[in-house]
């Protein structure tokens, strides 16, 4: 099985290439099946690949070599151990579950465009594929960069709509700020270590100075910003929701936002060395929870209710980063992506089966019309809430746990999010599902549950939100029963947590899932029966216009840079530089027009030239004559 390591990335590769390139050749059902097809067999083989690693530890490939100059070797290779086992099965096995509902969701499109977006869906795959089965930072580096390029043909995906364009060209862009952090981060490990392989790297790690390593840590974790969306780059992702929602779902599940988390989890043995940098992660994080959540509470969009909730559970991973619950981090990348792809997936059936409407003070009362859909989405509403014995309360418990430890105020704060998280869920929830129906007649004579090819998917991912936070049971629960952090410890070295009283870790979970179940009540209570509280009054319009924070970033960022970009193009650009271009162009253009008179054609004129011409030159002979006589009488 290890010898077929690098089929993994390459099937997606494959299916990119047979579907681009043949995209006016094949038809519909061709083209889902290899785009569907390379992603299960990839499943597959990252499946074999998962009992290998169990059995018998990492397997390392290394194919040529990459970059091979004096005093620095990089290898292309792949690295396929615990944590990047984990993610390839996350990334393939979802993925593969948002590609079958693609076939239906998408099914509208013509055939040249339906097989435009299943090659750009099997790119995205390959990109996070490679970005986690690298074996350096310079691999990972790649497909780092290729997500980014894969969220910019997705979400743009409609690209005759202007308002997609510029969500796609938003995303591009302030991922590439962060991507500057990530590579002044990655040439420092160069000119200190001089080699960017991870095993070199982190055995090398003790050699490095504290302001070297956090110096490192922090420009990584720049770039980590971007690509997982937390403050300050992350309102890219709630405007990534112009891209089809199967788009969303990859994005915010199962590819690019927990790219920023591998990072970091890959780096713990660098993060684990800088306190400093620790401390930066877990005030970011735990911020980014905050704030996504006050802001998911009153948007109406049902995607962008998901999108903020998607930033606030990403800062809830950096919390964990930041505390050293690098296993609890990585637990919650693996359960947010079973109940987020689920949500995406069943707001996607939503907005199906109401002919493209997105918001929910629009629908209600859909259980009776969706019955696979409403329950499904209940269940990940629950997951996400915390509530046990969901997937997400064991994963989020854990991170809230190590906050205590770390800092009781995190926890907290955190509570408080998790307090927010089951309330706009539950808000979202019941306008959606609940009370009646709100939107036009003929939209309710259309209402209808979605085909077997949306509701299967959704059925799989409900399975794994109830069920998969098993694996990782607390061992106040159990003893000694999480497998989760058994199978990561061989690559997650630097798990620290501070032992606390098994009554003080009951007395914490209790207050937790009793916060998030008051809320969920008093979210039912007012939402189901008055649905008119999602109008946004007073700070409610605040938190609608997401606390101005992209006007903010317009005023004091984007409209200095484009009336500074104003002033080059049409002052240093259009006036000076095209300026004295033009101007030479056109004194060469006269001067040629005036020059060409002189060939007049009259005999007469070319005679008077040619005196003329033999006078000056007689005159320069005897002017050369007197001025050598005039040299030789000094000299």
């Amino acid at each position: 099985m290890s010898q077929l390591v690098y089929l993994v990335p390459l099937l997606p590769l494959a299916g990119f290439l047979i579907n681009g390139l043949l995209r006016k050749s094949l038809s519909k059902q061709a083209v889902s099946i290899i785009g569907c097809g390379v992603i299960l067999i990839a499943f597959l083989i990252s499946l074999g690949l998962f009992f290998q690693v169990k059995a018998n530890g990492p397997i390392i490939q290394t194919y040529f070599n990459f970059i091979d100059i004096k005093g620095l070797n990089i290898p292309f290779s792949f690295q396929v151990d615990a944590l990047s086992v984990l993610f390839m099965l996350i990334i393939t096995g979802v993925g593969f579950l948002i590609h079958v509902y693609s076939t239906s969701y998408m099914h509208e499109e013509n055939t040249p465009h339906f097989a435009r977006y299943f090659s750009f869906l099997n790119l995205f795959v390959f990109s996070m594929l490679l970005l986690v089965m690298g074996g350096n930072y310079l691999i990972l580096f790649l497909g780092w960069e290729g997500v980014g390029l894969c969220s910019y043909l997705l979400i743009g995906y409609w690209f005759k709509n202007t308002d997609y364009n510029y969500a796609a060209k938003k995303a591009f862009i302030m991922n590439r700020i962060g991507d500057v952090g990530f590579l002044l981060g990655i040439f420092w490990l160069i000119a200190k270590l001089g080699t960017l392989t991870y095993g070199n790297v982190f055995a090398a790690a003790g050699t490095l100075s504290a302001v070297d390593v956090t110096g490192i840590t922090i420009l990584l974790f720049i770039g980590a910003t971007g690509k997982s969306a937390q403050i300050p780059l992350y309102t890219w992702l709630p405007d990534a929701m112009a891209g089809p929602t199967p788009v969303s779902a990859l994005i915010h599940a199962a590819t690019m936002v927990t790219a920023g988390v591998y990072m970091i989890a890959r780096s713990n043995i660098l993060y684990s060395m800088s306190v400093v940098t620790e401390n930066v992660i877990a005030i970011i994080g735990i911020a980014t929870v905050l704030l996504a959540a006050t802001i998911a509470i009153k948007q109406n969009d049902i995607k962008k209710v998901l999108a903020y909730s998607t930033v606030s559970q990403l800062g809830y991973m950096f919390l964990g980063l930041g505390v050293g619950a690098y296993n609890g981090a990585v637990f919650h990348v693996m359960t947010h992506a079973f109940f987020k792809a689920l949500l995406f997936l069943g707001a996607g059936s939503v907005i199906h089966a109401m002919g493209n409407e997105q918001d929910i003070r629009k629908m209600g009362g859909l259980r009776k019309y969706m019955p696979i859909t409403h329950i499904t989405f209940l269940l990940g509403c629950l997951a996400i809430s915390g509530i046990p014995p969901f997937s997400g309360f064991f994963s989020k418990d854990e991170i809230l746990a190590a906050a205590y430890a770390k800092n009781p105020v995190l926890w907290v704060l955190g509570v408080a999010g998790a307090a927010l998280t089951a309330f706009y869920m539950f808000r979202l929830y019941a306008t959606t599902f609940l009370g009646s129906f709100r939107g036009t007649h003929d939209q309710e004579h259309h209402l209808h549950e979605s085909p077997a090819a949306i509701t299967l998917p959704l059925i799989a991912l409900a399975i794994l939100s109830v069920i998969g936070g098993w694996i990782g049971i607390p061992a106040v629960m159990i003893p000694d029963s999480n497998a989760f952090h058994h199978f990561l410890q061989p690559v997650i070295t630097t798990e620290a947590i501070a032992e606390m009283p098994h009554a003080t870790e009951w007395l914490l979970m209790a207050v937790s899932v009793a916060v998030a179940a008051i809320a969920i009540l008093i979210a039912l209570g007012k939402f189901t029966k008055r649905p008119e509280l999602n109008e946004p009054q007073g700070l409610g319009g605040f938190l609608a216009h997401k606390w101005y924070i992209d006007e903010l970033y317009d005023v004091v960022i984007v409209n200095p840079l484009n009336a500074l970009a104003g002033f080059f193009k049409n002052v240093i650009e259009k006036s000076g530089i095209d300026g004295i271009v033009n101007g030479v162009g056109r004194f060469i253009l006269y001067s040629s027009r005036q020059v060409r008179l002189v060939q007049s054609g009259q005999v007469g004129s070319y005679i008077l030239f040619m005196v003329l011409a033999i006078i000056v030159l007689v005159l320069i002979w005897i002017n050369d004559g007197y001025i050598y006589i005039y040299l030789s009488k000094i000299f």
